[in-house]
């Protein structure tokens, strides 16, 4: 299982979590409240290191784009034959700043990296 999964399945028991913990407040149930608050506190303490883990994973893929001697935004029109660029550019890396990578690195525009100039 992916880490974006996992965060998902996390996230959605979290919230199952809080909503028990709620009707168990509403009881007065002391034992069941006890159980819950330390339910979720395992839960967030999971979130919060694959929030970590994935934010590093994001970091240290920028690091390799970046790293690629030649960069520059991509026109309309190569952006149009994706495939035909890719073919022609040995190593390209396209990135686009909707994705998560492109979002880590600040990327505004989309950006092509390669070993050389294209």
């Amino acid at each position: 299982m992916n880490v974006k999964e996992e965060l998902h399945k996390l996230s959605d028991k979290l919230d199952k979590f809080r909503r028990k913990l709620a009707a168990a407040t509403e009881r007065g149930d002391q034992a069941v409240m006890k159980q819950f608050n330390r339910e979720i506190a395992a839960t967030t303490k999971k979130i919060t290191s694959l929030k970590n883990q994935q934010t590093r994973t994001l970091s240290k893929a920028g690091g390799d784009v970046r790293s690629l001697a030649f960069n520059r935004v991509l026109t309309k029109a190569e952006q149009a034959d994706m495939g035909k660029l890719k073919k022609s550019v040995k190593g390209l890396v396209v990135v686009h700043p909707m994705t998560a990578l492109g979002r880590s690195m600040g990327v505004t525009q989309v950006t092509g990296f390669a070993p050389k100039e294209f």
